[in-house]
């Protein structure tokens, strides 16, 4: 079936895809991927490509079956597949609700998701873990459905878990207009970071050496500033908005292919929105995950606009681990894996004094190298409240300290330099968080 919103995707799948300046020619692990109108009456088709007779088992939860599960049920059943259904009424994407899970589809050699960011996820790392195929038809434009990364809690803290990928990833336009219109919101804010956390994963590149590629940025170059300048338009039933914003946040999720890592999607604002998820407990909003990283991109935008616009370069200091401070926040397991996980980018007094002669020598230039690649603020900030984004913590309905204490222990929850260790370490970011973020 021909993928009506594919676009630059159809070559990638079919690995036809040339990238400009280097000439090199890409392919994407993903079997097929479909955008399309509607894909009613073309269930079947698209899972047999996929996975032949095998046996069959379609998962959703309670809503997503509602949305589009029981059709794509009935249809697999009326073609004739050995097709069975398992309906997670509780939901969750963690270490135990991946073994619930597995143990609902026993049986089945493939699992057919339904649904959004935890059915993904979960029936992704369910199905590694398993050694079984999976696709998914989707139920939201995320970008969740094209990486070969699980987002998995173990033990209350979020990890990123390098499994595989889907062979088939489906898309139905006419179900996802269907979508709550926060979901859509919440997708928006999922691409759009892509402008905070490039800009911290070429700065990490650049003060370190760390790996740093373009490729996804190239990829996603295509359709972001439409994107941007035409933001309300998928709130007000524009299907061919809704199809582009599919197709970006399919490209967004498929960045992992070309890098073997998240770092091209996922930097400082990730690490603010995962740290809401694994410490605000009982307190929880209820918020999704793009409707945070939406919020923490906000905050992290305004945090590089800040330092970056400066005519002044930021003066480091050895990174301060207190544990003892950790200790008494989070507890002894917690506290030792922030304190590993700083630990491994922490700045100490050779390496401090040896960025400080780098920014006195180098400042205008090195500033210069994120002009074309960082959005203004105030561009970002008007894209996302046309996209009905959630800006600030009080819109999320989380607490200003708690938000605040994000902001500033984010970066201890993992590895990744941003510039929220840049601000940390030259004394800035304390004042940056009581000021609002």
């Amino acid at each position: 079936m021909a993928s009506q919103y594919g676009g630059v995707i159809d070559e990638l799948v079919s690995g036809e895809w040339v990238e400009p300046g280097t000439g090199k020619r890409y392919s994407i692990p993903p079997d097929d991927i479909v955008i399309a109108r509607t894909l009613d009456g073309a269930e079947s088709g698209l899972v047999t490509k996929q996975h032949g007779d095998k046996s069959l088992i379609v998962v959703s939860d309670p809503f997503t079956h509602e949305a589009l599960g029981k059709r794509v049920y009935a249809a697999l059943k009326n073609a004739g597949h050995n097709v069975s259904e398992f309906v997670w009424q509780t939901p969750k994407c963690s270490e135990e609700g991946v073994t619930q899970v597995q143990q609902g589809t026993k049986g089945a050699d493939v699992m057919i998701a339904v649904g959004s960011g935890t059915i993904n996820d979960s029936v992704k790392y369910a199905s590694y873990l398993d050694g079984r195929e999976y696709s998914v038809f989707a139920t939201s434009p995320m970008n969740a459905f094209t990486t070969n990364t699980a987002s998995v809690s173990f033990g209350g803290f979020k990890k990123s878990i390098t499994c595989h990928g889907a062979k088939g990833i489906f898309f139905d336009l006419s179900v996802l207009a269907q979508c709550p219109k926060r979901l859509m919101s919440a997708a928006y804010a999922d691409v759009i970071c892509r402008t905070t956390a490039q800009v911290d994963w070429l700065m990490s590149n650049l003060l370190f050496q760390t790996p740093y590629a373009e490729t996804p940025y190239t990829l996603l170059a295509y359709d972001e500033d439409l994107m941007v300048d035409n933001a309300s338009a998928m709130l007000e039933g524009d299907i061919d908005a809704l199809g582009m914003l599919t197709r970006i946040s399919a490209i967004m999720g498929l960045g992992t292919s070309f890098t073997q890592t998240t770092h091209s999607g996922s930097m400082a604002e990730h690490m603010i929105s995962h740290y809401i998820d694994m410490f605000s407990g009982e307190n929880h909003p209820g918020t999704s995950h793009g409707e945070q990283v939406g919020v923490a991109t906000v905050t992290m935008s305004k945090l590089q606009n800040m330092i970056l616009r400066s005519d002044t370069p930021p003066v480091m200091s050895p990174t301060v681990i207190s544990e003892p401070t950790l200790l008494k926040k989070y507890g002894a397991e917690m506290a030792a894996t922030m304190t590993e996980q700083t630990g491994i980018k922490a700045l100490d007094a050779a390496k401090a004094d040896k960025l400080n002669q780098y920014f006195s020598d180098n400042w205008a230039e090195f500033r210069g190298r994120f002009d074309t690649i960082m959005l203004p603020f105030e561009r970002l900030e008007k894209s996302m409240r046309a996209a009905g984004c959630q800006i600030t913590h009080n819109d999320l309905g989380v607490d200003r300290n708690f938000y605040r204490e994000a902001v500033c222990d984010a970066r201890y929850i993992r590895d990744r330099f941003t510039m929220l260790d840049i601000a940390g370490d030259s004394g800035q970011l304390q004042a940056f968080a009581d000021n609002g973020g």
